[in-house]
């Protein structure tokens, strides 16, 4: 059966008669979406040319990419802050990503801006990140020369690592998202025009993601017994309430009501009490979570795996070969100008918590005699 993608519209629709579903998907933006928005047909493009869709715009097409992608599919396996956990209600980076979708999109929506492109951004932003969550990430910057960061790594994978070293091809609207969408223990709102996306939808997804975790790893930690609920700063409460959805909704609300509009386009903001809030919730993680003892322990033993590991490839270039075909499940064909470092980095970024233990118990734990 042969799809019509064509439009054939009578009446006195707002919306004139368009050749394609995409062409009036577009012309639908540009009627009703902010000026300050980022138009898909205005897209600065891709590094390679590809056929038309005249269904999908360009930014639905990369989000539709990044979400049939394996990279993306592995999220699922890899850790958040807990690593393997037993509960079945602890986030992982898949399910991180979705929620940092979601309220890119429920702010982008708000602000009459480019939801396909906030949500392409967000589902791509993390599609790099380590086994261990950031544990794995500062491992691989101790010992990979030049660094190793996930924000760079994730644009690495849509642009080489992906479709056996052909890439996503995405637009550059959504790779410069990825790209600048980390901000670590820095500003929550950057002073430093160079830190911000190009579009305004990617400064959405840096805040969403900020967001998410903020709320979500304090949802985690309170679950696992790491702290209780009376170890929140009552100051905090006060400004957030005490739960998942009361934090998120006061922190979306928030800066869709402190977002204004400048000479110089839309400008995201957040009020003092609740960017100030944001900051101390932030520290109270780092000193009561991600460094508490029992999770650092856990750090500990992520750390070991993943040394060892890099290691082991590194001495021996045709294991490294084999464990490549058989996690990208295809060859992945060598740049020139690379370091045989950096493609060990990327073997082992890709891979996830589980995979990552089992190959090490293959690899350095005793077998059994049968």
């Amino acid at each position: 059966m042969t799809i019509d993608c064509s439009i054939d519209r009578e009446g006195g629709d707002k919306l004139k008669s368009y050749g394609t579903i995409k062409e009036e998907l577009e012309a639908r933006e540009h009627l009703y979406l902010s000026p300050y928005a980022a138009f898909s047909d205005s897209s600065k493009g891709r590094k390679r040319p590809i056929a038309e869709c005249h269904i999908r715009t360009e930014f639905q097409r990369d989000k539709d990419r990044i979400v049939y992608s394996k990279a993306f599919r592995r999220l699922k396996h890899k850790t958040q802050v807990f690593l393997s956990p037993m509960g079945d209600h602890y986030r992982t980076r898949l399910t991180h990503t979705l929620e940092v979708a979601e309220i890119a999109r429920t702010i982008a929506r708000a602000l009459s801006l480019n939801e396909d492109l906030a949500e392409a951004i967000s589902m791509g932003h993390d599609i790099g990140h380590t086994p261990f969550g950031h544990a794995g990430e500062t491992v691989l910057n101790e010992i990979v020369p030049g660094g190793f960061s996930h924000c760079r790594h994730s644009l690495r994978v849509v642009d080489q690592l992906e479709q056996g070293g052909k890439g996503l091809n995405l637009t550059y609207e959504v790779r410069d998202g990825i790209l600048k969408h980390s901000k670590g223990f820095g500003d929550i709102i950057p002073s430093k025009k160079g830190d911000w996306a190009a579009t305004i939808e990617g400064r959405i997804v840096r805040i969403a993601d900020i967001i998410a975790y903020l709320s979500h790893d304090l949802d985690d930690a309170i679950r696992s017994g790491v702290i209780g609920p009376k170890d929140v700063p009552e100051k905090l409460v006060k400004v957030f309430g005490n739960t998942h959805s009361s934090r998120i909704a006061t922190m979306i609300k928030d800066v869709i009501g402190n977002t204004i509009e400048t000479n110089n386009g839309m400008e995201l903001s957040i009020s003092s009490e609740v960017h100030l809030a944001m900051i101390e919730l932030r520290g109270f993680l780092y000193d009561n979570v991600y460094r508490a003892p029992q999770v650092h322990r856990e750090f500990e033993k992520a750390r070991k795996i993943l040394l060892d590991l890099y290691e082991y490839f590194i001495k021996d270039k045709d294991a490294f070969i084999r464990e490549s075909r058989s996690l990208f499940e295809e060859d992945v064909k060598e740049k020139e100008g690379e370091s045989y470092e950096r493609r060990v980095a990327d073997l082992i970024a890709a891979m996830t918590d589980r995979y990552a233990q089992n190959l090490y118990e293959r690899l350095f734990m005793p077998s059994p005699l049968v």
